[in-house]
């Protein structure tokens, strides 16, 4: 079965390669000679483009052919730079291949420079993919894994390199800068396609798939620091004591300084940015300077400019204001453009026809067997250290076979610099086209014999249920509030929302009062200010005592408005918010309706809302959310009322306050009692199973042929310290909820956190795009689903 959805694949193939095919025969055409003239009698310009063009075609199409194969796409971009090379374009077609690839010194600097540029981009990329934060929630195994899985394999290349014939080696070049290369090339793991594989088996959440995937980037991370200090060796020209400390003590103070002081610039730069600056993609701008002036610094400390670029990338992913639109434009592009023109290029400088010399293949050979073996050995190695079972050792041993793209640019390093010959780095692209083409066969074969533990199993089950939650995937918050106490008690909340995953929040508080009085309404914000952070403090409390991991601080900014109307909303909301809280002391009318001033703030925000007020019926001093406290919350099965569970045992997580889930039932005509009661309980079972996910306790209580209204106010008359309720936004220029609503806000003696979801007009928007533009996506899906089903 499997075998034929594969050749299914490459039929649907045949198009793309058509495609290539017919666009490098028509530029091999246009570049003949004609009439005896000089080859490519066209501008340089156009030479130049017709290169890219070639690459893009054939890199994507052979690109589109591997991963429907199941293999990775970036090995297609590879193949096809080394089949539009000497290796078979040029043993075919040397005329045209020289026409279309000329040696000409000026379109040969164009293409490298376009490739440099490439190279940093790709590091770039790496960097921001590189999660340091599930390194640590890993722990200790990944680093025995790491550290074996570079030694063994990087002791093999390096020793290898010193018995290789002088003529395998550039003139000038060094046996121990050459191995300290080669080693590197044999010891890392791409990051990359280890984690493609990983999600497509399912195992990104496993705990072996994190624990594949954590040691894979320290690999990337301890090899770049490996090729910054043999770049500082090679730019000396061997082994010298001095200026090898210089190397690592610039190293060392570069690293001190990008993960303290420039970490916080870092995100400072692209916050600002994002606040500030209203012309189109100007984050990515922002972004693209702090990788140009980072690889700038390790160029002066004389190590190579890739660790700067990589650096950067990890700084920038970690930024908390960094969205993932933002993450994707940028991803788009390296993927898409950068991608296949670098490793088609580097396919290009790769010449197989050289291994046609007998010596030479089995040299090849070799240098696949060494570094297949000494990579597993190293890799299973470390498993075992670490304590883990055979099966999981020998899939890890797989997975970090696995060399490709960072390979591929270790290589092109030492080519460019000399320190490797031609044939050397062919030999090192066709071992890193080997060993990436054979571990997926091997990881999934392995992957499949690993078995799930009841632990791991309820810990899955847990975060299938976050992955449905509201909270969890908020990445910023906007908040409007005044100097009333129910101004304070949302900003409270806000924190709590927000702190237990250090939520950027921006804080915009309401001050009508005369501009003399500066001082009095600065005091005024900094409580407002130290309520949000009291409440992010609680929160990250909490998730650090339950999931054992360290949550960021949550990044405040807080404004005085003198008015807070649409337009203000709007154009603070352009910045990019998840939600916005609102807390105004006067926020209801006495028959339910919402004030002139709510209605103004929520017109500027089509994201979801959450409004904090107390409404006519409520009297009293605030509530304590204490573990005493009890939270209610009203289901009943819509995405609507989920939405507000999720949020309430959020905000009852930090002190393990109570929540009480009450589904009302109001019963058609005809339908049976019990399979209304089987409806309303598995709903009320979810509700209990998110709560034991947060450590809360959930009380449930099913009330039958009672209006909706009515059983809210009452049950919220027994007790509870806080309702939050789900509600939708009804078409029309006022705020409206609906009737329940309207006449719970009259009568519900307690404070209430309304929550609802987009507008109507956004709503309409989204649902048109998808209309229009993401029914082809839709469709594939659907057809790679019913693939896997059979």
């Amino acid at each position: 079965m499997q075998s034929g959805q594969m050749v299914g694949r490459a039929r649907r193939a045949i198009p793309l390669i058509a495609a290539a095919v017919l666009l490098a025969a028509g530029a091999a055409h246009a570049a003949e000679p004609a009439h005896g003239g000089a080859v490519m009698s066209g501008s340089g310009e156009a030479a130049f483009v017709a290169k890219i063009v070639l690459l893009l075609v054939v890199g994507r199409g052979l690109g589109e052919i591997l991963e429907r194969l199941g293999q990775p796409a970036i090995m297609g971009q590879l193949i096809g730079g080394i089949l539009l090379g000497p290796s078979l374009f040029g043993w075919v077609w040397p005329e045209a291949q020289q026409a279309i690839f000329p040696a000409d010194p000026a379109q040969k600097s164009m293409i490298e420079a376009l490739s440099q540029v490439g190279i940093l981009l790709l590091l770039l990329l790496t960097g921001m993919e590189t999660d340091l934060k599930l390194v640590r929630r890993v722990g200790a195994a990944c680093f025995s894994i790491s550290a074996t899985g570079i030694a063994v394999p990087f002791a093999c290349g390096f020793i290898m390199a010193q018995f290789l014939p002088a003529s395998l080696l550039p003139a000038t070049a060094d046996h121990i800068v050459a191995g300290l290369f080669l080693g590197t090339a044999l010891s890392i793991s791409s990051v990359k396609i280890v984690a493609v594989i990983v999600r497509e088996m399912g195992f990104l959440r496993r705990n072996l798939g994190q624990v594949i995937i954590s040691s894979a980037i320290i690999e990337d991370t301890i090899g770049w620091l490996i090729i910054a200090v043999t770049f500082g060796i090679a730019t000396e020209g061997g082994v010298k004591l001095l200026p090898l400390a210089g190397t690592v003590l610039g190293v060392a103070a570069f690293m001190t300084f990008s993960f303290t002081i420039g970490r916080r610039l870092v995100f400072t730069a692209i916050r600002w940015t994002n606040d500030n600056i209203r012309s189109e993609y100007a984050v990515i701008t922002v972004i693209l300077v702090i990788m140009g002036l980072m690889s700038l610094i390790t160029d002066w400390l004389g190590v190579h400019s890739v660790l700067g670029a990589f650096v950067a990338g990890i700084l920038v992913g970690e930024s908390p204001i960094l969205t993932d639109h933002i993450e994707a434009q940028l991803r788009g592009i390296i993927t898409a453009f950068f991608m296949p023109i670098f490793f088609g290029l580097a396919g290009l400088s790769a010449d197989l026809t050289a291994l046609a010399d007998p010596t030479l293949a089995l040299l090849a050979v070799g240098l696949v067997l060494v570094a297949s073996i000494g990579k597993f050995a190293g890799a299973f190695t470390g498993g075992e250290m670490a304590g883990m079972h055979i099966k999981e050792s020998i899939a890890i041993g797989s997975a970090m076979n696995a060399r490709g793209s960072t390979e591929v640019i270790v290589a092109t390093i030492g080519l460019s610099m000399g320190v490797l010959s031609q044939t050397l780095f062919t030999m090192i692209v066709t071992m890193a086209v080997v060993t990436t083409l054979a571990m997926p066969p091997m990881l999934r074969w392995a992957l499949r014999r690993v078995p799930i533990g009841e632990e791991e199993k309820a810990r899955l089950e847990r975060e299938d249920l976050d992955a449905r939650g509201f909270v969890s995937k908020l990445e910023r918050l906007l908040l409007a509030v005044d100097d009333s106490a129910i101004g304070k008690f949302a900003a409270y909340l806000a924190g709590l929302v927000g702190g237990g995953s250090g939520m950027p929040t921006t804080l915009l508080r309401l001050d009508r009062r005369p501009a003399g009085e500066a001082a009095a309404a600065a005091k005024r914000s900094r409580k407002h200010a130290d309520e949000v952070k009291r409440g992010a403090r609680e929160s990250a409390t909490a998730v650090e005592r339950d999931e054992d991991v360290p949550v960021e601080k949550v990044h405040l900014t807080a404004r005085d408005e003198s008015g807070l109307d649409g337009e203000t909303i709007a154009q603070e909301a352009r910045k990019g918010y998840s939600m916005l809280i609102v807390g105004l002391g006067r926020a209801v009318t006495p028959k339910g309706a919402f004030t002139k001033a709510v209605n103004q703030i929520a017109s500027g925000f089509d994201g979801p809302l959450c409004l904090v007020v107390r409404g006519h019926g409520a009297a009293g001093t605030l509530p304590a959310l204490d573990s005493n406290a009890t939270i209610l919350v009203p289901v009943n099965g819509t995405d609507v009322t989920r939405r507000a569970a999720d949020l309430a045992l959020a905000l009852a997580r930090p002190h393990r306050a109570k929540v009480k889930a009450l589904h009302i039932s109001r019963k058609s005509a005809g339908e049976t009692a019990s399979l209304s009661m089987r409806r309303e309980e598995a709903v009320l079972k979810e509700i209990v199973e998110l709560g034991e996910r947060y450590g809360v306790t959930v009380e449930t209580e099913i009330k039958a042929r009672t209006a909706s209204d009515t059983a809210i106010v009452r049950a919220a008359a027994k007790g509870p310290a806080l309702l939050v309720m789900g509600v939708s936004r009804r078409a029309g220029e006022e705020l409206f909820f609906g009737e329940t609503s309207t006449s719970v806000l009259t009568k519900c003696p307690i404070p209430t956190v309304l929550v609802a979801g987009e507008s109507i007009r956004r709503d309409r928007a989204e649902t048109e795009a998808k209309r229009s533009g993401k029914t082809d996506k839709a469709e594939e899906a659907t057809e790679t689903e019913k693939e896997k089903e059979k």
